[in-house]
C-alpha cells in the first residue's frame, strides 16, 4: 500500500514540473505596416505580452522590433489612432526564430459634440443677455443705407464703373470743343485791325 501511495506521489509530481515547464524560447522578429497603406510603417507601436506578466515593448520609428517570447506566448499590438491586433506565436518553431509582419488598421473614434460657450457662469451670461444691443431691423437698416451721409461715404469710396467713366470723358470732351469755338480769331475783329493800324502808324510818325 505504501509503495502504491509512493508511485501515485512521483507520478503527480512529475506531472505538475511537465506543466510548469516553461516553453521553449523565440526570437519575434518584425515591422509594424498599417494596413490600409501598402509599404507604411507604423513607429512606436506598444507590443504588450500577455502571457509574461504584461511585459511590454516599444518598436523603434521604422515600426521594427526584435525581443525573445515564449512558444504560444500571446502579444498585442496597440498604437493610438490603430485598432489593437493579438499575435500568437507558434509552438515548434523551427530555429528558434520567429518573423512577421504585423499589419494594424486605423481606427477612427467619433468623440460625441461639445458645445463650448464664451460665458464661464451663468451669472456672466445673464449680465451679457441684459446688456446686449439689440440689432437693428430691415427697416431701419435700410433707412440708414440710403441716409445722405452712407450715400456721401460711399461716393467717395467707391470706385466708378465703366459708365461713369465714359459719361465723364464724354463731358469734358464735349467741354473742350465748346471753349474751342468761343475763342475769337484776332484777324477777323475789325477792332483789331483799326488797333494794329493805328500802332503802325503811331510807330511810323515818331
Amino acid at each position: 500500500m505504501k509503495k502504491l501511495i509512493g508511485i501515485l506521489f512521483l507520478l503527480s509530481s512529475l506531472s505538475a514540473f511537465s506543466q510548469t515547464k516553461e516553453a521553449p524560447l523565440v526570437q519575434f522578429t518584425g515591422v509594424v505596416y498599417n494596413a490600409d497603406s501598402a509599404g507604411v510603417v507604423v513607429p512606436y507601436v506598444s507590443v504588450t505580452n500577455k502571457s509574461n506578466h504584461n511585459s511590454v515593448i516599444i518598436t523603434n520609428f521604422k515600426g521594427y522590433f526584435s525581443f525573445v517570447v515564449h512558444e504560444q506566448d500571446s502579444l498585442q499590438f496597440t498604437a493610438i489612432g490603430y485598432a489593437p491586433v493579438t499575435v500568437v506565436i507558434p509552438a515548434n518553431v523551427k530555429s528558434k526564430s520567429y518573423t512577421a509582419q504585423i499589419l494594424i488598421k486605423p481606427q477612427i473614434t467619433n468623440l460625441p459634440m461639445v458645445r463650448v460657450f464664451p460665458w464661464a457662469t451663468t451669472d456672466e451670461f445673464r449680465k451679457d443677455f441684459v446688456n446686449a444691443k439689440i440689432a437693428d431691423d430691415d427697416l431701419e437698416i435700410a433707412r440708414k443705407n440710403i441716409s445722405r451721409t452712407s450715400i456721401v461715404a460711399m461716393t467717395n469710396s467707391l470706385p466708378r464703373d465703366g459708365q461713369e467713366i465714359q459719361s465723364a470723358n464724354a463731358q469734358y470732351m464735349h467741354q473742350d470743343i465748346v471753349n474751342q469755338h468761343s475763342r475769337t480769331n484776332p484777324l477777323l475783329n475789325p477792332l483789331a485791325w483799326g488797333s494794329l493800324i493805328k500802332s503802325i502808324t503811331d510807330g511810323d510818325s515818331k
